[in-house]
């Protein structure tokens, strides 16, 4: 493994890669620490440590413990992924957007620039939201967490966040352009990991105060373990589709007469469908704070609490959603189809073009449901860990399938930059069975 990490180092490109990608990590860790006017920050800290297992608990999560610190990185990277979810939606839908999307790298680059208009938007709605929360908050000891509640506060709280957004999102998309792997899913990743020695100090103190006895920690020991075993298989999980090459004789060569395959992974979405379904369920509750004293709005915050029975069922369905949804758009069965019909290539007993692409399509169809499940599952799974074991921290669900995907994503990346300049990669591929 060191060795490989050398050879890594060997390469300039690479090693500039490398060394640009930690660089940005070390610019929004450093943002992290950056506290918003007007909050006071060991009172929110106080709060959010009696909110675990809540909504806003959950949201934190996500943007590394930065809203409950109340940084300038409040609002994380989740507005930007919302209207991305929102093009990815009408592109389906308007004809306007079907074209650009049809228009090749163009077109996605126009796609890319209107959101991140909305995400401005998306931003500044979410940070009133929190900043009208905030004014109704107050610490342990009753002191109010904002200093100096009013419209100055709420308009210098929607321009430090939005603003914390939009250098997030473009740091992500830096790394995309400049560094290793994708930048948004590893700049979420690093918030995760960067909450893990904290999670490690209180699960020391809450062991030494007796608040969590041992038998329930080595369950929780346990749990964790077989979670990130579960998601690493699922992650790697495959079903190859045998596919046969005809040969062809073009001149004085032979070509083709090769049997293939097609690796369809099991969860060939990712870490997405868990992202976008937890996007659309704080959306509501952002709104529902705009009209706290209304019964109706009171009324669709307890439903999208977290542990509520329909809160559950809408995360497990909208994960399901999202995993068929997306793996649509990054797999074509038609394309693929055609373009084994194109180079003489088809899979035993099924005829070539359309009944080969509906094929496909059913054998993705089959194979995505069970890692959807799998994944709504672990996703659900820390609330109720936090509610039943007392746990204290999240673990599993969303935490866990980011961390472990993100990270076999980007070894992959890395891995293909090596073999492109001849040196063995990361991931050791099996031996062939049957030889002495």
């Amino acid at each position: 493994m060191f060795q490989k990490i050398r050879d890594a180092f060997k390469i300039p490109d690479l090693r500039n890669k490398i060394l640009f990608t930690l660089a940005i990590f070390a610019v929004y860790r450093f943002g992290s620490h950056i506290i918003c006017p007007g909050i006071n920050s060991q009172a929110l800290m106080e709060f959010f440590d009696r909110a675990r297992g809540t909504i806003l608990g959950l949201y934190d999560v996500f943007v590394g413990g930065n809203l409950s610190r109340g940084t300038i990185f409040g609002l994380g990277i989740m507005p930007y992924i919302s209207s991305s979810i929102i093009f990815q939606l009408l592109g389906a839908a308007l004809p306007g957007l079907q074209k650009l999307q049809r228009e090749g790298e163009e077109g996605r680059r126009k796609i890319n620039q209107y959101s991140r208009y909305l995400t401005v938007g998306i931003g500044a709605i979410q940070a009133l939201g929190v900043a009208i929360f905030l004014e109704s908050l107050t610490g342990s000891a009753g002191q109010p967490i904002v200093s100096a509640p009013g419209l100055g506060f709420r308009l210098l709280t929607i321009l430090t966040l939005t603003a914390g957004t939009i250098c997030i999102m473009w740091l992500g998309e830096l790394i995309t352009e400049r560094g290793i792997g994708n930048g948004i899913s590893l700049i979420i990743m690093i918030g995760i990991i960067a909450r893990l020695p904290t999670d490690g100090l209180n699960t020391l103190r809450m062991l030494s105060t007796g608040a969590i006895g041992i038998p329930a920690l080595v369950f929780l020991l346990a749990v964790m373990v077989g979670i990130t075993v579960g998601v690493v298989l699922i992650t790697q999980a495959q079903r190859k589709i045998p596919v046969q090459y005809a040969q062809r004789v073009i001149g004085r060569r032979i070509y083709g007469g090769r049997s293939t395959h097609i690796p369809l992974n099991v969860n060939a979405a990712g870490v997405i469908p868990i992202i976008f379904a937890q996007s659309i369920l704080m959306f509501p509750g952002t709104i529902a704070r705009f009209f706290s004293s209304s019964l109706v709005a009171q009324g669709v915050a307890e439903v999208f609490k977290p542990g509520n029975w329909m809160y559950t069922t809408i995360y497990a369905g909208l994960i399901v959603f999202f995993a068929y949804f997306y793996t649509s758009v990054v797999l074509n069965p038609t394309d693929m189809a055609e373009n084994m019909k194109r180079y003489g290539g088809f899979i035993p007993g099924i005829r070539p073009g359309l009944p080969t692409a509906n094929y496909i399509d059913k054998v993705i169809s089959r194979i995505t449901l069970p890692g959807a499940l799998f994944f709504a599952f672990i996703a659900i799974l820390p609330i109720y860990l936090i509610n039943k074991l007392h746990a204290p921290f999240y673990f599993g669900g969303t935490s866990s399938i980011i961390v472990v995907g993100v990270a076999l994503d980007t070894v992959r990346a890395i891995e293909s930059q090596l073999i492109m300049r001849h040196y063995e990669g990361f991931i050791k591929k099996g031996r062939i069975r049957g030889r002495r």
